[in-house]
């Protein structure tokens, strides 16, 4: 899954993250400045979430109706999600989608995919439950955001009147994860107000990286009504203000959050970036040394060393930091392709062709699979000539 939560690390960066924790204030209406916005132009509206379709309930009426007589509502529907009937579901981290626009096209950020489950189990009359995953910490880019990517998963439980089926009692996991990642994953219960929270404040990052500050605004507000406990929100709300320049709410929000959560990095990294345009520097610097103290190779760290050796045509130098990224963060598409392109310099072919395949194996999007895998292709054919 990608829920959002951004923040800023030396220049303006993303961090998502999926962590819940006691609210940051009690009042938190005190942080909100709607006097430096314009409405949204866009509908920032709940109930939207999880309303189904027509195309949603003609999908259980018809398309998979024998599979729910034959198999149980709950079964039934696991299997339609897995691709045993009509529904082909495909991995996309470029928007999130509410339910009735997931299942339109087919595709979704792990969030959008289990609102989607979670819309279509409730027309079922199946009662749901959510789980936060604790996962090894995940990093991507978009545009100028750094983003951290978090994950949950949904339960489908059995209904009273599916006892005759023996499965009064049982309980199905649908999580959009290979099987082999998910294996003793670690979870925490979380309720739907936090899954609304994390889908409102994935709007308000992808949003802001349109440069739509105010619909960003709108959509941040609403997270953390909806969840003040969702303190991704409350980073994403303190960026925001950044951009329009209001750097006192900014400082405002950031102190909160430390207050609740003293070593919260983004938000140490934040505050720290708001005390140096206030011209603040020793506060600013004080706040930097204590960051280095928390986090000694930064998120992209080596990733960045590496761009500078190749921009100097040193393609071994820079293949070694691409090694050290990958290292502990072998998901990331972009690490594996700019190693690719390290080897390709160095004439290493076998070893281009590999990452490109990684590359286009991690992709989050059917656009740079599709990329990728067009590179490979020409790869291949290069070196059968």
């Amino acid at each position: 899954m990608r829920v959002l939560l951004v923040s800023l690390l030396v220049s303006l960066l993303g961090l998502l993250s999926a962590c819940a924790t006691a609210p940051i204030a009690s009042h938190h209406e005190e942080l909100f400045h709607d006097e430096l916005f314009a409405g949204p132009t866009e509908r920032i509206a709940a109930e939207d979430i999880f309303t189904p379709s027509e195309p949603m309930r003609r999908f259980l009426r018809e398309d998979i109706a024998d599979q729910l007589r034959a198999h149980g509502p709950q079964y039934g529907l696991v299997a339609a999600l897995r691709g045993v009937g009509e529904l082909r579901l495909e991995y996309d981290a470029t928007a999130t989608r509410n339910a009735a626009e997931a299942f339109a096209a087919k595709s979704g950020n792990c969030l959008s995919l289990v609102i989607m489950t979670a819309a279509l189990a409730k027309e079922l009359g199946l009662p749901v439950r959510y789980q936060s995953a604790y996962l090894e910490e995940t990093w991507s880019r978009s545009g100028d955001l750094l983003v951290r990517s978090g994950h949950v998963n949904v339960t489908l439980e059995s209904r009273l009147v599916d006892a005759t089926r023996n499965q009064l009692g049982r309980s199905l996991t649908v999580d959009f994860l290979p099987p082999e990642e998910i294996r003793g994953l670690r979870t925490t219960a979380i309720g739907e107000n936090t899954i609304v929270a994390m889908y409102m404040n994935n709007r308000a990052v992808e949003a802001l990286v349109q440069g739509q500050v105010d619909n960003a605004y709108a959509w941040v507000r609403e997270s953390i009504r909806r969840d003040p406990a969702f303190v991704s929100a409350f980073n994403t709300l303190g960026v925001i203000y950044l951009r329009q320049g209001a750097l006192a709410f900014a400082e405002q929000v950031f102190s909160r959050l430390l207050a609740s959560q003293r070593d919260n990095t983004r938000a140490i990294a934040n505050l720290a970036e708001v005390l140096t345009k206030q011209g603040r520097v020793a506060e600013a610097k004080a706040l930097q040394e204590r960051l280095a103290q928390l986090e000694t190779a930064p998120p992209f760290h080596y990733f960045n060393l590496g761009v500078a050796a190749m921009q100097r045509d040193d393609y071994v130098t820079a293949r070694g930091y691409f090694a050290r990224e990958i290292a502990r963060a072998g998901y990331n598409a972009e690490f594996h392709h700019w190693m690719a392109v390290a080897s390709f310099k160095l004439d290493d072919h076998a070893t281009a062709a590999r990452h490109l395949a990684l590359a286009r194996e991690y992709s989050t999007s059917r656009g740079d699979r599709d990329l990728y895998a067009a590179k490979l292709a020409w790869l291949k054919a290069q070196a059968e000539h």
